[in-house]
């Protein structure tokens, strides 16, 4: 597959004589592909059953004119006034019993069976209208499903269709009380009619309670999404289904939803993410205005693993942005290293938040390509660049094939929703914690692939597990049977599927390849680190502790300051019993890779190396140049050995 680049553009929000000088100047910068639609519906349907199409039938002929692609949007995520007030059940419930209200975007529940009934009519209308047009090539389901706190809902229709899940799931009430151990405060159930949602208790609820609800609100996204999808490929054979997932978002199970899907992509915000997410305000202000190295690339890695094609960016932040606390600005080539990141990284096309900068609404202090006044702005030139350079990489390089990474990093779900339920310890992040896990390996200069609990593993010469609570019966011989080296994190089968503590105690069957016991644990504060002792490395232990007891042959390799085992080795499995500073992480992964036979390469922390279809990629997030890696004969298709500030290499080694 070429690479593209696309860009989001909204006909209704310009005057339609600029449409064709919009197409026009996307078709000469080396835009292909154009994403229409999502946000649209009061424009299309302004009020119950009246519909106006012929807006969207021109635009979509102006850009198809032009040789552009489209990709049609379903404007479900923001259903019209009308609508919520002909049907009082749509609003999504919040915790407090209040009703989200219109307004914004988003506002409707999952569970509601009027608006499940009224999506399923306006996507049936836009398929049959569209489904088989020409320049549509793609179709986007909805938009950025769960953002905005939305995925979970306490509405009545939610407790209604929750019930049924539970009754699908455990098929009768005296399996679920068993499940979750409702003896314990008298809480047991005589029927499924009794159980509402875990909400307004005295203190916390019940926390299997908790957990079945988080699955059943995943769920309910699985469902809505399906419910499109089968309705837009019955209407548009041979057409590429796609959702917009969003960066570092955990409140559903994507891989779920993304295995009816063609296409995963995903909105990339990297200096939006720094503000938002949970990095130190030293981390923020040392990465103001590029964005972690590894921050986009977890999560490039994280939905090429589950996109049976190349996956997209769909969103990609050309500038400033709105929505943050604080919105600096990129510095200058920072928009052309993400877009060429991300085509290292295995994306088949880099889409552009927006073509130009709206004047009006929410979000009219978010860039675009083009300034208000129709002016191209710094990411508008960055992206021509980027065109310019994808012709002479393809020219050189031919379709590159997708990336393979030797090392796998196993991601889950439920476990976020788990630890965020029991944490024990107020710190314990799991997406926190899997991300520097993912940073240490790409500090050494390793390309890694993020991939679910049941994917293949063989083929990999190093399988990192980030604390995983939940293990599937399967998962510990496929783990042995893979030859990998194996690196499991603290609170690894912790817990049962029913949110128990195992009988023969963590790490539950993990104890088939890891013959050791967890026998007590213990969360500390912020302010607390414990000692830890590795060889001649030493480094700190930081939020958690699992104190072990061991069978014969179980190596010691690590200890804490009180002497109880930090890290563990049993053959090629090796368990970590805290989570430990940036530097121990990276020198023990470092020992691990070794042994698997890997070529580790401590890299600065400014530098990323990635490689696909031959090719190498380098990225410079400094402020100053540097060298290029094993430059010494490579031939250079973009850039040079020494590499620019914010600057891209592409590059074929010598020993290529």
């Amino acid at each position: 597959m070429s690479l593209q680049l696309g860009v989001c553009y909204y006909p209704e929000h310009w005057p339609e004589d600029m449409w064709e000088s919009d197409a026009q100047r996307m078709k000469a910068l080396g835009i292909k592909q154009v994403r229409i639609g999502e946000f649209a519906w009061s424009r299309i349907e302004p009020s119950p059953g009246e519909f106006r199409w012929e807006w969207l039938d021109r635009a979509i002929k102006v850009l198809a004119e032009q040789g552009l692609e489209v990709v049609m949007c379903t404007p479900t995520a923001t259903p019209p006034k009308w609508l919520i007030d002909r049907h009082d059940d749509v609003l999504a419930v919040d915790a407090n019993g209040r009703a989200r209200a219109f307004g914004s975007r988003r506002h409707y529940d999952f569970s509601s069976d009027s608006y499940f009934k009224e999506s399923q009519r306006i996507v049936q209308l836009l398929g049959e209208r569209y489904g088989k047009h020409p320049a549509i090539t793609a179709w986007q389901v909805d938009n950025e499903y769960g953002c905005h706190h939305t995925v979970v809902s306490y509405s009545a229709s939610a407790q209604r269709r929750f019930r049924l899940w539970l009754q699908a799931r455990y098929g009768d009430i005296a399996a679920l009380n068993t499940a979750w151990g409702t003896v314990f405060w008298s809480m047991e159930y005589r029927s499924f009619e009794e159980i509402d949602a875990p909400i307004g208790t005295v203190t916390e609820a019940h926390p299997a309670h908790r957990l079945d609800y988080r699955r059943f609100a995943s769920d309910e996204v699985v469902r809505y999404n399906r419910m499109q999808v089968e309705i837009l490929r019955a209407h548009a054979p041979g057409r590429v289904m796609v959702h917009n997932f969003m960066q570092m978002f955990v409140e559903f199970d994507h891989y779920s939803v993304a295995a009816d899907l063609d296409v995963a992509s995903w909105d990339s915000y990297p200096l939006g993410a720094m503000e938002e997410m949970w990095f130190a305000p030293e981390i923020k202000a040392r990465w103001l205005r590029t964005g972690h190295p590894d921050f986009a690339s977890f999560n490039h890695d994280l939905y090429r693993g589950m996109s049976a094609q190349p996956f997209w960016v769909m969103e990609q932040q050309p500038g400033p942005v709105n929505w943050a606390q604080w919105n600096p600005s990129p510095l200058p080539g920072m928009v052309r290293l993400w877009s060429w990141e991300a085509f290292a990284h295995g994306a088949g096309c880099v889409s552009y938040f927006r073509w130009r900068q709206v004047p009006f609404g929410q979000e009219q202090m978010h860039a675009g390509l083009n300034r208000p006044d129709n002016v191209l702005d710094v990411g508008g030139a960055e992206a021509a660049c980027v065109a310019q350079e994808i012709s002479l990489v393809e020219q050189a390089a031919g379709a590159l094939a997708q990336p393979r990474g030797k090392v796998a990093l196993l991601f889950d779900y439920t476990a976020k929703w788990l630890f965020e339920i029991h944490h024990q310890g107020a710190d314990f992040h799991y997406p926190r914690v899997v991300f520097e896990y993912y940073s240490a390996l790409r500090s050494l200069g390793l390309d890694v692939d993020i991939v679910p609990l049941h994917a293949a593993l063989d083929g990999y010469a190093m399988i990192v597990v980030p604390p995983l609570p939940i293990i599937p019966d399967d998962l510990p011989a496929r783990l042995q049977s893979s030859g990998a080296q194996v690196v499991l994190g603290p609170r690894s089968g912790s817990k049962t599927v029913s949110l128990q503590i195992p009988a023969n105690l963590p790490p539950g069957p993990l104890q088939s390849i890891l013959p050791l016991r967890v026998w007590r644990v213990e969360s500390m504060r912020p302010n607390v680190s414990e000692p830890v002792q590795c060889g001649d490395q030493s480094g700190q232990a930081h939020h958690w502790r699992d104190l072990i007891e061991t069978d014969a042959g179980v190596d010691t390799v690590a200890t804490f300051g009180d002497g109880h085992p930090a890290i563990l080795r049993y053959q090629r499995v090796h368990y970590l019993a805290s989570v430990f500073d940036a530097g121990l992480t990276r020198d023990y992964f470092e020992q691990v890779a070794c042994s698997a036979g890997l070529n580790p390469q401590r890299l600065p922390e400014t530098l990323r190396l990635n490689r696909r279809g031959g090719l190498t990629f380098a990225f410079n997030y400094a402020d100053a140049p540097c060298a290029v890696p094993h430059a010494n004969g490579a031939s250079f298709l973009v850039g040079a050995a020494e590499l620019a500030p914010q600057g891209v290499a592409i590059y074929r080694q010598a020993e290529q």
